[in-house]
């Protein structure tokens, strides 16, 4: 038993129902995760420092020479639960309670809760989205709008994954040892603690979405977390099933070496654009022959990102585990069905795609996008409940076709500079205020879209990019364009928005993370400090 001296300390300390989950015998399994596995993650932060030294010193980013072995030999991952084996159209979105109703009762096949990209880390948010995942396992879960309107789980709901945040960032509002925690033990230890044993006891099981990993390492710490905790919580090993999220460059050369390590646990891997994006103008951000056109260009469509969808099916059905798509981030209007529709023949053509390369699902950021990419991936299933048939010996893919980010006909231009001047400052100013996930010209728009636009404009700034009518991007023109796209947000905004804003501080927040040297690694960690 830890002594009251030795418990976690919670600052601001949580009341009402957030006691429910901040009990004393949950602050100690946080702290028994926090003793046994943060040195390792703080190492294994170490070492993502020291190899983005040697990338900008000039070495290439390869398949690992050491691990050549688990590529080569016959395995496959643990069978997943039957609950998991037909993940079509999978919806996600914050932790916030009407949302998660919302998704549950969408008729997709799972949701996964987000306490990362889609979610402000401000401590409100931790606590209520813990209660929220609470109720929501128990069935209990509740919501009355101010203007009466009722919200009630349906009798039949999406399967539920719960995305913590990633290694990298800190829970400065729990404490061990005089240290931060980890916010990814606070999320998966919280909501583990309590609820491994119910869901199990309901039919299924504790299940998770692993963010921005960037080598198999910490997927072995990850997979050592979890089987700690079932033997803690007294679940059987194997119970926990996770899903990695290949959204970072060093991860794309290490898919095979996650899911291995993971085996155990392992559900399948997914293809996170936006995220995938930041993170090689993140990785190869030394050098000029790897600047990006504009960010509407990068599509899935360009040759490097075929690759690395190509690797990721062929990767995951080689070993049993199941491929799931991007992100179909489009929010219906009621009042354009013109646009509506325009819109999605654009999500049922992406889909297709998916579809057609093997892809077992794929994510949506709204219900009403639920039966569109299910009507897809329905007739490209033909009553199967997944592709994993499909193994795509066909597809080889090489170091050099993922390094290969040239887009041919590519373009820099003073609308893509200015789309995303305006829209990382929208969104920081958002952010700031709370809210993590932001519609944004009709796309639900969460941390990845921010980080895209924002370490593009610091790639063309810091290699001075010309642009296609030759005016050179320079950090006195980025402030200009920041001027001017403030001004208008402001405009558009909502009076109570104009008085209650944050653009002041998004603004000069933009200009700290896209126009200063070095490149901010996470603008989650960066902003931490400015939120409550």
């Amino acid at each position: 038993m830890i002594t009251a001296s030795k418990r976690p300390q919670v600052h601001p300390a949580v009341e009402g129902r957030g006691l429910e989950v901040f009990t004393a015998e949950a602050l100690e399994f946080i702290a028994d995760l926090h003793r046994r596995f943060n040195p390792t993650r703080l190492d294994l932060l170490r070492r993502r420092g020291k190899r983005q030294a040697r990338v900008d010193q000039g070495t290439a980013l390869d398949f690992l020479k050491a691990t050549r072995r688990i590529r080569d030999d016959s395995w496959s991952i643990a069978p997943v639960p039957v609950d998991l084996i037909d993940r079509r159209v999978e919806i996600t979105g914050p932790t916030d309670r009407k949302m998660m109703i919302n998704a549950l009762n969408s008729g997709a096949k799972t949701f996964m809760a987000d306490f990362e990209d889609a979610n402000t880390p401000a401590w409100r948010n931790v606590v209520e989205g813990q209660v929220n995942l609470r109720d929501a396992v128990r069935r209990s879960i509740g919501y009355a709008s101010s203007e009466g309107k009722e919200y009630r789980l349906n009798r039949e709901v999406a399967t539920l994954l719960v995305r913590p945040r990633g290694w990298h960032l800190p829970e400065r509002h729990v404490r061990v040892d005089r240290e931060d925690t980890s916010a990814s033990l606070v999320d998966f230890g919280l909501f583990f603690f309590h609820n491994a044993r119910e869901l199990v006891t309901r039919g299924t099981g504790p299940y998770f979405y692993l963010p921005k990993m960037e080598s198999h390492l910490e997927a072995r710490l990850w997979n050592d977390v979890f089987a700690f905790a079932e033997d803690a919580v007294g679940v059987r090993h194997g119970t926990t099933k996770a899903t990695a999220l290949i959204e970072t460059f060093p991860a794309a050369f290490e898919m095979e070496e996650i899911l291995y390590e993971l085996r155990d646990h392992a559900a399948g891997l997914n293809a996170g654009r936006w995220d995938y994006l930041f993170s090689i103008i993140k990785t190869l951000r030394a050098r000029r022959d790897f600047v990006l056109p504009d960010r509407a260009q990068l599509t899935m469509t360009v040759p490097f990102m075929r690759a690395y969808t190509e690797l990721l099916v062929k990767t995951c059905h080689r070993r049993g585990a199941h491929a799931i798509g991007g992100m179909a981030a489009f929010v219906p209007s009621r009042k354009d069905p013109t646009a509506n529709e325009v819109a999605f023949t654009k999500v049922r053509e992406d889909k297709a795609r998916e579809a057609n390369d093997g892809f077992d699902g794929t994510w949506v950021a709204h219900p009403d996008l639920v039966p569109v990419a299910g009507d897809v991936f329905d007739r490209a299933l033909q009553g199967r409940p997944n592709q994993l048939g499909r193994t795509r010996d066909n597809v080889d893919v090489t170091a050099r076709d993922l390094l290969d980010v040239r887009v041919p006909g590519g373009t820099t231009t003073e609308a893509g500079l200015r789309s995303n001047v305006r829209v990382a400052i929208q969104y920081l100013e958002a952010w700031l205020r709370g809210t993590g996930a932001v519609t944004i010209s009709n796309l639900m728009e969460d941390t990845a879209t921010a980080e895209i636009a924002r370490s593009q404009v610091w790639q063309w700034v810091h290699h001075g990019a010309r642009l296609d009518d030759q005016v050179t991007v320079n950090e006195g023109f980025v402030r200009q364009v920041g001027d001017e796209e403030v001004d208008r947000l402001r405009m558009q905004a909502e009076p109570s928005a104009q008085a209650s804003g944050r653009f002041r501080e998004a603004r000069a927040l933009f200009d700290d993370i896209a126009l200063k040297e070095p490149l901010v690694d996470f603008l989650t960690s960066h902003a931490y400090p400015l939120i409550e």
